[in-house]
């Protein structure tokens, strides 16, 4: 499954078959975002890309920061977000916990692709290294499954900016929550 985004007019060109657009909205400069997508087979049970693109608009932290969802597919899930001034810190960069919340909803989002249909995952560790600051311009958060288990997945994201500089570099662990599992009540000491 591909899904790409085209953000301006001159991007536009004949979709291949059996591609369909959807719109995502607007981004910050009140462009219009389309993304395309080849259909799914019918036999697919995971989340297909057009799933993912809802999970995200859905999030009110992805509305609130303005990630939007540039690729999904097996192989990793892509998550952009246009700097605006609500994203910087009083250094004038973006601040720390915005990357990390970037690259925590592209890995999140990355497993659910493989994951069936009622699952959920949850974060449960995220170590992450900021390389380079950002001020401006769009950064890109290209996270893929290392390892999925049973219980636990393990994700790896690279965070780059406009000059496709490394500015972020996360490894997370996320807790698999199979549909129909029953939560287990923590213990009381």
């Amino acid at each position: 499954m591909v899904l790409s985004v085209a953000l301006s007019p001159r991007a536009r060109r004949p979709l291949p078959p059996g591609t369909r657009v959807i719109s995502q909205g607007r981004d910050d400069e009140g462009k219009k975002l389309r993304t395309e997508m080849k259909q799914p087979t019918k036999s697919q049970e995971t989340l297909t890309a057009r799933e993912l693109a809802t999970r995200l608009t859905a999030s009110t932290t992805s509305r609130q920061f303005g990630f939007t969802l540039r690729e999904a597919g097996p192989e990793a899930v892509v998550i952009g977000m246009r700097v605006a001034k609500r994203h910087l810190q009083v250094h004038g960069v973006v601040h720390g916990g915005i990357l990390a919340a970037l690259a925590d909803t592209a890995g999140g989002l990355s497993i659910y692709f493989h994951l069936p249909h009622g699952s959920r995952v949850a974060t449960v560790e995220m170590k992450i290294n900021y390389l380079e600051t950002v001020a401006s311009g769009e950064v890109l958060a290209r996270a893929r499954v290392l390892r999925l288990g049973k219980n636990l997945g393990v994700v790896d994201c690279d965070i780059t900016d406009d000059a496709k500089r490394l500015v972020g570099k996360a490894l997370m662990t996320f807790a698999v929550i199979h549909r129909g599992a029953k939560q287990k009540k923590g213990r009381r000491g």
